[in-house]
C-alpha cells in the first residue's frame, strides 16, 4: 500500500506494520513468535502462562492479544529498566534497549481532539516516550511506565473503555507519585497501602438467593455487544454455593452466591458470582486472563436472556473463542 506521506517523515500508528515485524522475526529464526520468546524471553525471566491471540493457521497477530499477569509485565518493564539485563544474563542488548527507547519519530495524538500529552512525546521502537522515561500502553487500560531518573517500574492492568483512561492514568503517576518517591516511609503508610490492597476486590452483583427453583430462558443476542448465538437456551440451576448457568449445547458455568465461583469450562480461567435483584438474576462472568467480563441477565417472567460483553474484545464477541485453551480468537482467518 502506498505511504500517504514520504517515509520517515510522519509518526502513524499501524498495527500492520507490526504484524509484519513479526512475520520477520519468524522468517530470520525459522520459528514462531511465541516459542522464540517463550525460550529467549520469558521462561528466563521465570514468566509462565503466555498466551498469545492466533489465527487459524496457529499465527499470534503480533500486534495485540499478548496476555500476561501484572507481574509478568512489570518485569519486562524492570528488563527494559536495566537495560535488558535480568538477574546475571543480558537477555537483550544494552544498546538495543537504549536504541528503541530513544524518540526516532515526532508522534501525533492517534485520538486527534484530545489531550493526550504523553502520546505526544515521541515513539521509539514499539515504545511510547513519556514526559517522564517510556511506556508501553495496551488495549483497554494496560500500562507498563519505566521512569529511569527515579528508578521506578509502574504497572497497570484494567478495564478502561476510553482512550482518555491512558492518558488520566499517566497523569496520575506523575502528579501523585513521582513527588512521593524521595519522601521517608512511613510505617503507618506502608501499613495502610497494605491493608488497601488486602481488601481490594472486584464488587459482586448485589441482591439476595432469590427463589431456588430452576429458570429457563433463551438468549436475545439482538445487541452488538451480546457473546452467545441468539436464542441459545439458557437452564439456571441452584446449588448448594450459588447456581449453574448451562447455555445448552456450548458451556456450563459455575455461579457463586456472594463470592467468586472458579472454573476454567473450555481451558481459561474464569470467575463468576451473581445474585437475585428483585425478579431478575444478575451475574457477573469474568474471563480474568483479559480486561473483559460479560453480564447475564435472566428475566424469569418473560423467559429472556441476555449475556452482553462490558468490552467487547478486539477479536469478536464470541465468548467461546476467548474461553478456549489455547487461544484462537479469530479461526476465520488463515
Amino acid at each position: 500500500m502506498p505511504f500517504t506521506a514520504p517515509e520517515g517523515t510522519v509518526h502513524t500508528y499501524d498495527n500492520a506494520t507490526t504484524f509484519v515485524l513479526a512475520r520477520m522475526v519468524e522468517r530470520v529464526t525459522g520459528r514462531g513468535l511465541p516459542d522464540f520468546l517463550d525460550e529467549r524471553l520469558f521462561r528466563p525471566m521465570g514468566i509462565e502462562d503466555v498466551e498469545w491471540d492466533r489465527v487459524s493457521s496457529g499465527l499470534a497477530f503480533g500486534f495485540h492479544g499478548l496476555h500476561l499477569t501484572t507481574e509478568a509485565v512489570a518485569a519486562f518493564g524492570e528488563l527494559l529498566l536495566r537495560g535488558g539485563r535480568w538477574g546475571e544474563r543480558q537477555l537483550v542488548p544494552r544498546d538495543y534497549v537504549e536504541l528503541a527507547t530513544r524518540p526516532h519519530a515526532a508522534s501525533r495524538n492517534p485520538d486527534e481532539g484530545a489531550d493526550r500529552a504523553d502520546f505526544l512525546s515521541g515513539y521509539g521502537y514499539q515504545i511510547w516516550l513519556s514526559r517522564h522515561g517510556f511506556h508501553g500502553n495496551g488495549a483497554y487500560g494496560q500500562h507498563c511506565v519505566v521512569v529511569p531518573s527515579h528508578d521506578l517500574v509502574v504497572v497497570v492492568t484494567s478495564a478502561q473503555r476510553t482512550v482518555q483512561h491512558a492518558q488520566d492514568v499517566l497523569d496520575a503517576v506523575w502528579d501523585c507519585l513521582l513527588p512521593g518517591i524521595d519522601h521517608a516511609d512511613s510505617p503507618a503508610d506502608d501499613e495502610a497501602l497494605a491493608e488497601r490492597l488486602r481488601a481490594l476486590s472486584l464488587p459482586l452483583p448485589q441482591g439476595s438467593s432469590g427463589p431456588q427453583l430452576p429458570v429457563t430462558a433463551a438468549l436475545d443476542s439482538s445487541s452488538p455487544d451480546s457473546a452467545l448465538p441468539d436464542g441459545t437456551v439458557v437452564l439456571l440451576q441452584p446449588s448448594h454455593d450459588g447456581w449453574r448457568a448451562r447455555f445448552e449445547g456450548l458451556v456450563d458455568v459455575p455461579i457463586g452466591d456472594g463470592r467468586w465461583a472458579d472454573s476454567s469450562p473450555l481451558g481459561r480461567p474464569v470467575r463468576a458470582a451473581g445474585a437475585w435483584d428483585g425478579t431478575t438474576f444478575v451475574a457477573d462472568v469474568y474471563v480474568i486472563s483479559s480486561p473483559h467480563c460479560v453480564r447475564l441477565t435472566v428475566e424469569p417472567r418473560a423467559g429472556v436472556a441476555h449475556a452482553e460483553w462490558t468490552t467487547v474484545p478486539l477479536t469478536g464477541p464470541d465468548l467461546l473463542l476467548h474461553l478456549r485453551s489455547p487461544l484462537m480468537t479469530r479461526p476465520d482467518v488463515a
